[in-house]
């Protein structure tokens, strides 16, 4: 860790950013095995909440392994470190006011857990979206073969398959997507963020 380094705070506070922008920063945590439907229901509550003029944004694999994080493997050390910057990197958007969206499998309650601590220790909203889908289910989609290649034991430390997913105890959001669809999945989140004052809706 560096040293001889000092912490310079900024001139602009967090009420007066939270009022401007008319919205107070959280991030969604996104957790659940591969092809449970994560990013897309994050792709499609941003893009809802934009429409709503909603200042919002979403980490997935695609803008943090391709870039940040692509020194980083799949093992149990590399995805600890994976989740540990997401986790740094979703704190500030939220400190920005951001509605930041993380849909990564991020399989162990540990690691999640030190990504909720950072957000609670600096006094910004997280919230624990579980979506859950059954191991059968997510397979029968496997939209990248990966499942099928994991079976084939051509990727190693597969999420489900040869690694393990500890599901959340208790998540603010629990959506089964066996039972929900996108649009629904997004009402239900835009709905609660609505009842914990993070957003207001108009009424129509």
């Amino acid at each position: 860790m560096a040293t001889n380094i000092t912490f310079h705070p900024g001139s602009v506070t967090a009420t007066e950013r939270a009022e401007i922008l008319a919205q107070n920063g959280v991030t969604l945590w996104f957790t659940g095995l591969s092809a449970s439907g994560k990013s897309t229901i994050a792709c499609a509550l941003e893009q809802h909440l934009l429409h709503l003029r909603k200042f919002c944004y979403r980490l997935d694999g695609d803008n943090i392994r391709f870039g940040l994080n692509r020194d980083l493997g799949f093992d149990e050390k590399s995805r600890n470190e994976n989740i540990r910057r997401i986790g740094e990197v979703s704190k500030l958007f939220a400190d920005a006011s951001c509605i930041c969206c993380t849909a990564f499998i991020s399989p162990y309650r540990a690691d999640r857990l030190v990504a909720r601590e950072l957000h609670e220790k600096a006094g910004l909203g997280f919230i624990e979206v579980f979506i859950d889908a059954p191991l059968h289910v997510v397979e029968k989609r496997d939209p990248k073969g990966l499942y099928k290649k994991a079976r084939a034991g051509e990727i190693k430390d597969f999420t489900g398959i040869s690694a393990p997913y500890e599901p959340p105890v208790n998540p603010e959001i629990h959506i089964k997507t066996d039972e929900n669809d996108v649009a629904g999945a997004v009402q239900i989140i835009t709905e609660y963020l609505a009842s914990k004052g993070y957003i207001q809706l108009q009424e129509v």
